[in-house]
């Protein structure tokens, strides 16, 4: 039966790859290095994670890139189990992003006698709001607007406009990151300041994490599309990439109306 199968359909099956295998092992080494570091030990493994994950990163999406791009693999039953796994993967995401929530709205609705009995902390000064957080919304959402206007134009065949207005995403990206790494120098707290710095710095150094992970995505459909290796209505890739910005955005908003806004208050 499964002879049969393969033999009906051959363009189904994309080459086995050993780079899931290899970054999952990668990662590991790397996370256990970081906590080794944490505890004062030295950076060597957490480096060498983060240099073999890298290596093995670089090497994975070249093969899904040549695959999609000069083998013909990304048949139209690849690309549903493509965007079937990158759905789950958002999932999971948003799963993560939802224990920092908890853990805010579990300290910030009853707040304990260590932390004042209030929120935010007694003798905790937060980060105005209205200053830099609401300008990175800004700036994000009009990230959004400006990608969302790339996607039409790709799909519209207008190639030019296409990467122009990525670009501009790619720039707004950019200046979100530096902003909060202004807003973070600027912080009167730490991480260290009981559960509301640890809490902040947490939740929004992860999603900042994501935005440099989401720059970095776009930039390589930057690229891809500058060699024209996306179609009007073949473009899987660049379509992961939207829809992990997007997440990123909402992530955002979250963000600043529970943590900025009525957590600051």
């Amino acid at each position: 039966m499964n002879n049969t199968f393969k033999h009906q359909h051959p363009y189904h099956m994309v080459d086995r790859s050993p780079w899931p295998l290899g970054a999952a092992i990668g990662a590991m080494v790397t996370t256990t290095g970081l906590v080794s570091w944490f505890q004062g030990d030295s950076i060597f493994t957490a480096s060498l994670g983060l240099i073999t994950l890298s290596i093995i990163l670089f090497f994975w999406w070249r093969d899904v890139v040549r695959e999609a791009t000069f083998l013909g693999m990304h048949t139209s039953f690849v690309v549903q189990g493509l965007k079937l796994g990158f759905i789950l993967f958002i999932a999971s995401e948003v799963m993560f992003f939802f224990s920092f929530f908890w853990a805010f709205f579990h300290s910030a609705l009853s707040p304990t006698e260590e932390i004042g009995m209030s929120w935010p902390p007694t003798g905790t000064n937060p980060i105005n709001p209205w200053g830099v957080p609401l300008l990175n919304t800004a700036v994000l959402l009009s990230s959004g607007a400006s990608l969302t206007w790339s996607h039409h134009s790709l799909r519209e065949g207008n190639g030019n406009e296409a990467w122009t207005s990525l670009l501009i995403t790619i720039a707004l990206g950019a200046w979100f990151t530096s902003l909060q790494a202004f807003e973070y120098w600027e912080a009167s707290f730490s991480i260290a300041d009981s559960v509301y710095g640890s809490v902040f710095f947490v939740a929004t150094g992860f999603h900042g994490l994501h935005v440099i992970i989401g720059t970095s995505f776009l930039f390589i459909c930057l690229l891809r599309l500058i060699k024209s290796h996306f179609s009007l209505n073949h473009h899987v890739g660049y379509e992961c990439a939207i829809w992990y910005w997007h997440f990123v955005d909402v992530v955002w908003i979250f963000l600043f109306i529970c943590i900025y806004w009525w957590g600051g208050a």
